[in-house]
């Protein structure tokens, strides 16, 4: 989807006029987010159940659309850094799981399976050559897939991909709350993809990615949350990222959509269809730094 189509929802330039939604008032804050160009994307292994070898990919659609994520954030003032691809690494496209960023200390990644294991050192690299303090990883994890921050609080996901013992090493390293929950719904095996973050105060889940006792612990934390519908999280619906005002989310998730707009969000709809195939939407491909 071009940005020209949704300039009903992107407030791109000053004399540019959007209808302002109902609810409260937000305030977005412009961010600094790593990228990774899908110049090698395909899919020829299956490591979660989004993935089908047997499929066929388009890369030049992939990279269609992930340019079209890339011109959403430049017209919402975001700085995007890229990452290069590497030829071989067809999930690289996926920068979140590359490491997990605050205050200038890059937390790096070391992947649960072979296949992409060699995307943590490279994104370690890339965090050194840009000035962060990077702390290699004793424990499994898969970055920003599975940690997510929410104001002061690191919310960390377990159960699939990153081990239960990286979140004491990520709290150890930041030096902040962490949150321990369990997801038990193979589709949503990356924290990210059943927990949408807002701003610094709400957020965003599916119930039912969660077990009985990481549920318990949202509804205490979050009472106001917005409850996604299995349909839109069965597209990734709630794989997007917000500046606290504007929520760029998939464009078929209708229903989360709404659901924003009445709480005072911006949604921006994009199309990530094909790197779905993959696995991943629009947070998978979006890595914040913090300096």
């Amino acid at each position: 989807m071009s940005l020209d189509l949704q300039a009903e929802q992107v407030t791109a330039e000053p004399h540019q006029t959007v209808a302002a939604p109902a609810g409260p008032t937000r305030t977005p804050v412009a961010r600094t987010v790593l990228m990774c160009r899908p110049e090698h994307f395909t899919v020829v292994y299956r490591i979660n159940p989004w993935m089908d070898p047997a499929l066929p990919t388009d890369t030049s659609l992939a990279l269609a659309q992930w340019q079209s994520l890339y011109d959403t954030y430049i017209a919402l003032g975001f700085n995007v850094q890229l990452v290069e691809p590497i030829p071989g690494l067809p999930d690289m496209v996926y920068a979140a799981n590359g490491g997990f960023v605050i205050d200038n200390i890059a937390y790096g990644a070391s992947f649960t399976h072979p296949e992409r294991q060699p995307e943590g050192p490279a994104y370690m690299d890339w965090f050194r050559e840009n000035g962060f303090d990077v702390h290699v990883p004793a424990e499994i994890n898969e970055g920003e897939g599975d940690f997510l921050l929410v104001g002061e609080v690191i919310l960390a996901g377990t159960g699939f991909r990153s081990a239960s013992n990286s979140h004491e090493e990520a709290g150890r390293l930041f030096g902040r709350e962490v949150v321990t929950l369990k997801l038990v719904n193979p589709s949503f095996y990356h924290l990210d993809t059943a927990v949408a973050v807002l701003d610094d105060a709400n957020i965003a889940y599916l119930p039912s990615a969660f077990d009985a006792v990481s549920l318990s612990i949202l509804e205490k934390r979050f009472p106001d949350a917005i409850r996604a519908t299995e349909e839109d999280a069965a597209i990734l619906g709630l794989n997007s990222y917000s500046d606290g005002y504007n929520v760029v989310i998939a464009s078929r998730a209708k229903d989360f959509d709404r659901q924003l707009r009445e709480r005072g969000y911006n949604p921006i709809g994009v199309d990530l269809s094909e790197l779905l195939l993959g696995g991943g939407g629009v947070k998978c491909c979006t890595l914040e730094l913090r300096r």
